[in-house]
C-alpha cells in the first residue's frame, strides 16, 4: 500500500534532507562499492527530489580506502542544478583536490569529545580546529560553502558522557569561523529525545536554529524519536543515509546512519514538506542494498516492497 501523500503545510514545515549515504554510509561498508555503482547511486539520488547530497570525501585513502576514488567519482556524476554535492575535507591537501575537479560545498569535521578525537585523528580539538582553519579562510576567498560537523554530542565510545557545554563550545566556534551550518551528530546513537532535545537547545540558545543540523545513527533504535524531539525544538534539516548504510569506523558497535527513508516518511506523516519521491528513493535504497549484497535497512523501504 503507498502512503499517503504528505498533508499541506506553511512554509516553516519544510525539512531540508542532507543524503550523507554516498559519503558517511559507504565509507564504513565492508563491501567495496564500484566507481560506477557510486555514480549511479548518486545519480539516482539526484532524481528524487533530495536538494543537498555529500558525495565523497576527499580523505586519505589509507584512512577511508572506500573512498579513494573520490575524484573519478565527483567528476563523473551529473551535476543537476539546484542540487548542492558537497564533499568531505580534513585539510588544505583535501581542499585542494577537492577544488580541482569543481567542488563547491566542502564540510569540515570535529567532535565534541577530547578522547574521540584523540583516537579518531590523533588531535586534540584545538588542534582540529587549527588543521581546519585555512580550509575556512581559503573557502571564504574562493566563495565556496563550509558546512561544519560535530561528533559524538550525546556520548563518546572512549570517554562516556559528553557536557553539553562542550557541544556549545565547539558548534559556536566553527560558526564563528565561517561554517554556515552545523551539523550535531550522535556517533554511536546512544541519544534519547529527552537528551537531544536538551542539547539543541542549548546549542540553539547561542547559535540560530536556521544553522543547525541533526545526525543520528539508529544503534539504540532511538534515532527517528531523537528527530522528532529535534523538529519540536524548530530544527528543519535532517542528515540521513539511503538504506540506512553506513556507521562510524572510530566507534566500535555504532550501527547504520537513520535510513534517509524512514526520515521521510515519518516527515511526511507529520504533515511537513521534504520535496522528496519516497518510492524513488526507497527504489534506490533497495539497489543499494543489493549492491552491498544484503537486505536494505530501512523498514519503509521494506514494507514498501512488500506492499
Amino acid at each position: 500500500m503507498t502512503p499517503s501523500l504528505p498533508l499541506p503545510t506553511a512554509d516553516g514545515d519544510f525539512v531540508r534532507i542532507v543524503e550523507v549515504g554516498p559519503r558517511d554510509g559507504l565509507q564504513n561498508e565492508k563491501t567495496l562499492v564500484s566507481t560506477a555503482d557510486k555514480v549511479e547511486l548518486i545519480d539516482r539520488l539526484s532524481a528524487t527530489g533530495l536538494l543537498n547530497i555529500e558525495a565523497t570525501s576527499f580523505v586519505s585513502p589509507q584512512w577511508v580506502p572506500q573512498l579513494a576514488d573520490a575524484a573519478e567519482v565527483f567528476t563523473a556524476i551529473r551535476r543537476r542544478p539546484g542540487i548542492a554535492y558537497p564533499v568531505l575535507v580534513p585539510n588544505e591537501k583535501g581542499y585542494d583536490r577537492a577544488r580541482a575537479v569543481g567542488v563547491e560545498e566542502v564540510a569540515v569535521f570535529t567532535a565534541a569529545s577530547e578522547a574521540f578525537n584523540r583516537k579518531n585523528i590523533n588531535a586534540s580539538i584545538d588542534e582540529s580546529i587549527e588543521r581546519f582553519r585555512p580550509v575556512l579562510e581559503r573557502a571564504a576567498a574562493d566563495g565556496v560553502k563550509v558546512r561544519g560537523y560535530v561528533s559524538t554530542v550525546l556520548g563518546c565510545p572512549y570517554q562516556g558522557d559528553v557536557p553539553v557545554a562542550d557541544v556549545v563550545r565547539v558548534a559556536r566556534r566553527l560558526h564563528a569561523m565561517g561554517c554556515y551550518e552545523i551539523s550535531l551528530g550522535d556517533t554511536i546513537g546512544v541519544g534519547t529525545p529527552r537528551k537531544a532535545a536538551g542539547m539543541l537547545k542549548a546549542v540553539a540558545a547561542e547559535l540560530p536554529v536556521s544553522a543547525l543540523a541533526v545526525h543520528f545513527h539508529d544503534t539504540y533504535g532511538q534515532a527517528l524519536a531523537n528527530i522528532l524531539a529535534c523538529l519540536d525544538e524548530g530544527v528543519r534539516v535532517v542528515d540521513a543515509a539511503v538504506s540506512g548504510a553506513g556507521g562510524c569506523p572510530y566507534a566500535k558497535g555504532a550501527s547504520g546512519n537513520v535510513a534517509s527513508e524512514d526520515v521521510v516518511y515519518l516527515l511526511h506523516g507529520q504533515g511537513m514538506r521534504t520535496g522528496v519521491d519516497l518510492e524513488a528513493l526507497a527504489d534506490t535504497g533497495r539497489w543499494l542494498a543489493a549492491r552491498l549484497g544484503r537486505e536494505t535497512g530501512s523498514r519503509v523501504g521494506k514494507a514498501l516492497a512488500a506492499g
